[in-house]
């Protein structure tokens, strides 16, 4: 918690100073308010008192100055909460950002070490309860432990040993119960952070596969795995809220309690003052028994103001578990850095262009996991299109993820132009490569903006040259039909549009930035063959300089390939031309011939 809060910038801890300034001056008004009444008591006791002593307009009456301290201590209480939603509204809004911005440089491999439902939870619910403890932490946890010290202080100067060993054992008995509920709530918070999570990973899940949940009727079967997950949530905090419900009659009891022992022992100490035979002796007596009742009111005040003190700290007992434990979850997070660090500026390199190079490059996700690539070696030059293809887990995704540092190869090297990818910045890198990933992610806004994607305000591309792009991916015509055109509505993950659309829309928006080097993650298998012909046809025409990485599963997509590398188990066990493999690699005779017969694949390279 004190590690998070060290973030605190000078203007927020200024404000924090400034609450706890006004915390101060509150607790003073409200100590000062008793006094007052011990006051108007001993007037009320005064022979020839009228009303105008004990309230008029005049400063000087008591029943005045209650009222001023009364609206005085109503302001500062005002601005301490003003100040306090100031500095908790700035403060998470900061960290969220700085949560924000950490998550979306992690690599691929403290994504998972997280998980995304967890990283939404730390990144909205966590951070919520950072919010609601500075909220009310500065106005309580402040408020509490002083009105708590300064009131016990009071109450030294006005009492009898009887009242102190009252309060002091009332106080005993409330710690005790705060402790022993602590306890018990406590382990309690940690669990339900982890138990959001998976309530979180349960519906995020359910409406993300919401199709397929329909289409085998299976609403039945995820409304049981929700409602398990989310019984056991709601009976957790069942019980945290049961805990600290005993809280409130606790309270009201040890308050109650203490006021009527503090009057008991009054009752017996204003008893005790006997009242004398001598008339001259009976005022002075009088005047003692009034003196004591005077005492026991204001006494009674001021402990019932450490009662207070003391249920103020306890509301931020109540919530104060929770916020260490989403403190921690937050911190976490932050204290995460990505596993693939890149330089801040791209060192020299040579004047080469659009290449790629492995060599002896071998992954595994851990030390101790199974090897996902070996010893891979292939050299991609200018203007070369060349296609990874393999049965289903071979490592033909893995091998290109690796050229964009999504993953850091465990050994060999990978060059871009010449140079280890080491050596780019992440700007650079990313600059050159154009990226279509396996499953086409569109994001909600327009088509414009999702073509745009990447570019800075003073870079974004001209309509002319969106349109350019949309027409080399084969999706100018049906962007075209729609009636906003590049201002289309694109829904969140694009569903308004069918899944070779955004196959095709995610190509534009990597043609758009005519990098160096095009990457395919199978970014085809969505078209039907004619539009994959058409489009690996414009490619080619449009694209000479460019250099192309294709993964596919379909032969048709690169038949035409310059060179095709075929995987299996993660090693490489072929490369050659399609013709070249088609006579020579029995792995790649069992795919081809799998899909296609002789002669479609003699009609296919015509």
């Amino acid at each position: 918690m004190f590690k998070l809060l060290k973030k605190l910038t000078k203007t927020e801890l200024l404000f924090v100073l400034i609450s706890v300034a006004f915390v101060c001056a509150n607790v003073w008004l409200e100590l000062e308010i008793p006094a007052f009444m011990s006051e108007i008591t001993t007037l009320l006791g005064t022979p020839g008192t009228s009303a105008n002593d004990i309230f008029s307009f005049s400063i000087h009456s008591p029943g005045m100055k209650m009222l001023y301290y009364s609206l005085l201590s109503f302001i500062a209480s005002v601005v301490v909460g003003f100040f306090s939603a100031r500095v908790a509204a700035s403060f998470t809004s900061r960290i969220r950002s700085e949560i924000f911005h950490n998550i979306l440089d992690y690599s691929e491999t403290e994504i998972k070490k997280f998980g995304i439902p967890s990283l939404l939870t730390r990144s909205t619910n966590d951070i919520t309860q950072i919010q609601i403890l500075i909220t009310i932490g500065l106005q309580v946890v402040t408020k509490g432990p002083i009105m708590a010290i300064w009131a016990m202080t009071k109450i030294a100067g006005k009492g009898v040993v009887e009242w102190m060993w009252a309060t002091a054992v009332a106080v005993a008995f409330l710690v005790f119960v705060i402790a022993i509920l602590l306890t018990l709530v406590f382990p309690k918070q940690r669990i339900i952070q982890k138990m959001t999570d998976n309530l979180n990973l349960i519906t995020r899940e359910s409406l993300t596969g919401i199709r397929v949940v329909r289409a085998y009727n299976a609403e039945g079967y995820q409304e049981e795995k929700f409602q398990k997950t989310n019984d056991d949530v709601t009976r957790l905090n069942l019980f945290v809220t049961r805990i600290l419900s005993v809280m409130n009659p606790v309270m009201l009891s040890i308050s109650s309690g203490l006021t009527l022992a503090i009057y008991w022992i009054g009752a017996f100490l204003i008893n005790d003052i006997k009242i004398p035979q001598d008339p001259s002796k009976i005022e002075p007596a009088l005047r003692e028994k009034l003196a004591i009742f005077s005492d026991m009111i204001v006494f009674s005040s001021y402990a019932m103001l450490v009662v207070i003190g003391f249920m103020l700290m306890l509301v931020v007992f109540m919530i104060l578990p929770r916020a260490i434990v989403s403190a921690k979850r937050i911190n976490e997070v932050l204290e995460t850095t990505s596993s693939i660090k890149f330089n801040k500026n791209t060192q020299k390199h040579s004047q080469e262009k659009a290449t790629v190079e492995f060599s002896n490059v071998s992954f595994r996700y851990s030390e101790n996991s199974e090897a996902v690539l070996e010893n891979v070696s292939f050299k991609a030059e200018k203007g070369q299109t060349v296609a990874f293809i393999g049965s289903t887990g071979s490592g033909k995704s893995t091998l290109i993820n690796l050229v964009p540092r999504f993953y850091d190869a465990t050994s060999g090297q990978i060059k871009i132009n010449g140079s280890d990818i080491k050596n780019y910045s992440k700007e650079d890198l990313h600059n050159i490569i154009g990226y279509i990933p396996q499953k086409a992610v569109l994001f909600s806004g327009s088509v414009k903006s999702n073509i745009q994607m990447g570019t800075s305000k003073q870079e974004n591309l001209s309509d002319e040259a969106i349109w350019t792009a949309l027409e080399l991916a084969q999706s100018k015509n049906f962007v075209e039909a729609k009636e906003d055109g590049l201002n289309a509505h694109v829904a969140q993950g694009g569903t308004n549009f069918s899944g070779g659309q955004r196959q095709r829309l995610a190509i534009a928006r990597a043609l758009a930035r005519k990098p160096e080097i095009l990457i395919f993650d199978d970014s085809f298998s969505a078209l039907d063959y004619k539009t994959d012909k058409i489009l690996r046809e414009q490619l080619k025409e449009k694209t000479k300089d460019t250099t192309k990485l294709i993964v596919a599963q379909r032969i048709s997509t690169i038949i035409d390939a310059d060179l095709i590398i075929v995987l299996e188990e993660g090693r490489v066990v072929g490369r050659g031309t399609h013709e070249e493999l088609l006579k020579t690699n029995k792995v790649y005779q069992e795919i081809a011939y799998s899909q296609l017969s002789k002669e479609e694949l003699e009609h296919e390279k015509k």
